[in-house]
Order: structure tokens, then sequence, then C-alpha cells
């Protein structure tokens, strides 16, 4: 049977993934900061031997100002909701490259990341591009794709793994995917809790649920057999649980948020199922330190049922790549 393993992706975005929320002033503290929490991301993971996927923004690819603009597709999604386009964002609100804005110019950190064995570069789309939001369609959508693809080979990346931003995807757009050689992407959790909606047809009953479930055990421990995996492609890699960031008013249910993690990861050891964790690098901008310590206490359980079970790490290109070595009739028996 194949060993439990662990999965952890990052969704890489900066400012991109938060600029139809937040003013860049109200958030700089998180983005600033989080050019700092990614070394240290890196250095836990190496000390503990973690792969992971960083799902990539690919503007933060550029190194110009001039490079991003050439890098836009001439179709772009016309959502209903103006705010949530970038474009118009571009020529008004960003700068001339990493040096001067590093809000929205990163291909530094993703050098970084590169530089620590173990870590692959995933799409997170170009643009941040919402799959089911309004008025948008699939030839923006495949104009996107095509654009962020294109701008990480001109810098040496191959994408073969997609997280979609706010969790939002369909069918027509996965099948897509597969056909411009995207093989893996992070899906949401079974329950209906996370079920992909439009970002404002998550209703506060379902943000409230969410929340407690980081803390108690209500939509399960939402871990996967690898058969489930082989039944689709590109292959759905679930997420498992969001590591939600310190918060100093409830700290005090820090515990009961760590021992969820943490009893989800050993039943996962103990069956020889995926258990996938995810978090966004800018989670960790403010209250670095007690997140990174955080995020500790996890990789030293993982250490543990390393030992103990033989659970394993691996990225998301690694995980799609035993699967389909699976599909193809190799090893069927000890993957299965």
């Amino acid at each position: 049977m194949k060993p439990g393993t662990l999965i952890i992706s990052l969704d890489f975005e900066l400012y991109w993934g938060m600029r139809d929320i937040m003013t860049l002033d109200e958030y700089r503290g998180n983005l600033l900061g989080a050019r700092k929490a990614i070394p240290a991301i890196l250095e836990l993971f190496h000390a503990y031997k973690i792969h992971a996927t960083w799902a990539t923004v690919g503007f933060l690819f550029c190194e110009t100002k001039k490079e991003l603009i050439n890098s836009k597709p001439t179709i772009q999604p016309q959502y209903k909701n103006k705010n949530l386009s970038p474009y118009d964002h571009i020529s008004e609100s960003v700068g001339e490259n990493e040096s001067s804005d590093p809000f929205h110019f990163a291909l530094s950190l993703i050098n970084k990341i590169l530089s620590y064995p173990n870590q692959q570069i995933g799409c997170h789309t170009l643009s941040h591009y919402y799959c089911l939001e309004e008025g948008q369609d699939i030839h923006s959508f495949k104009a996107d794709i095509k654009s962020a693809i294109n701008i990480a080979k001109k810098k040496g990346f191959n994408l073969g793994s997609i997280v979609f931003p706010r969790n939002q995807y369909n069918t027509e757009y996965l099948n897509l995917c597969g056909d411009l050689g995207i093989k893996s992407y992070r899906g949401n959790e079974a329950s209906w809790l996370y079920k992909a909606r439009r970002w404002d047809d998550v209703s506060i009953f379902q943000r409230l649920f969410r929340l407690v479930d980081a803390y108690f055990n209500i939509s399960g421990y939402n871990t996967y057999p690898w058969k489930q995996l082989a039944e689709q492609f590109p292959i759905n890699i679930p997420s498992s649980r969001f590591l939600r960031p310190y918060s100093r008013s409830l700290r005090f249910l820090n515990q009961f948020k760590l021992r969820r993690i943490t009893s989800e990861m050993e039943y996962a050891a103990k069956h020889g199922l995926i258990y996938h964790l995810w978090w966004h690098p800018h989670n960790f901008g403010v209250n670095l330190d007690e997140n990174i310590a955080f995020l500790a206490k996890i990789l030293e359980k993982y250490s543990y049922l390393n030992e103990k079970y033989n659970f394993q790490s691996s990225n998301m290109e690694e995980c799609a790549d035993a699967v389909l070595l699976c599909k193809k009739g190799f090893d069927r028996v000890n993957y299965f």
C-alpha cells in the first residue's frame, strides 16, 4: 500500500490576490511581511524535508511594468463587478519593477523558492482569474492560462499544476487545463461547506461554519485515498485544511486548531491516505513568529508520523506523477 502522504500547497499572489478586497495601505503589513515569511517557511521546510507547491500568479514572474503590460492577453474577462479585473489597476497603481514595487513583482522570491530542494512552482492563473464570477468565459480563461504558461516558460519554469483563485473552478475549465499540459489541481473538500461558489454567494453561515471547522471536527477528517485521485484528469488533489493564521483574539483556541490538523494528519498516516494543507504566504506576513512557531509544531508532528508510519511529503507535481505512473500500469499494487 502506498504510504500516507502530506501535500502542502501555497497560494503565492501578493497584492494581486487582495486588490479587490483591501486597499494596499490596509494590507501593506501583510504583503511586506510575506517577503520575510517566505524565507522563514523555506527554512522550516528544509529542516523537516518538506516538499511543497507554490502556486504563483503569473504577473509575479514579470521583472518590469513593461513586461507585465506585454504579458496581458488580448482577450480579458469582462467581469460584471469591474473591481475584480486587475487590468485597469496595472496602469494606475503598478510600479516599474520589484525594487520600487514589492507588492506586484516577485521574481527574486520565485528564484529563492527554487533554490531550496523539493519546491515546485505551480500556476495560480496569470491575473488571479475568478472562474465562477459573472462576465468571464472560457475564451478569456484560456487566454489567461496560456499567458501564464508562456511568461513562466520565458523564466525557465514549467507549470504542471494549478490552484484556482478563491477555489473557483468548473469541469469545462479543468478539461482545458488538461489540454494545455496541466496535470493536477487542488480541488475543494467534499463537504458542502467548501463547495466552489462565487465570492458573494458564500453565506455568512458558511463562513462561520468554516471557521468553527478549523478548530472542531464538523466536516470530518478530509483525507483521501490514492485510488480516488486516479479517477479523473487533470488529477484532483483535494484540499484537506486551510491553515488559518495566528489570531490574537482567538489565540485561546490555538490548541484546538493544532489538534484538528495533527489528528487529521495522523489519521492519514495510519490509513495510507492523502492530507493536503494550504495557505497564503501573506497570511504569515503579520505575527510572523507566532505563525512560524505554529507551523513548526505541525511539522514536528509530521516528523513523528514519518518515523512511526512512514508518512511521506510530496508536492502536487510529485503526487500527480505517482498517480499517472500507476494509471499506466506500473507498480499498481504498491500504490493502491
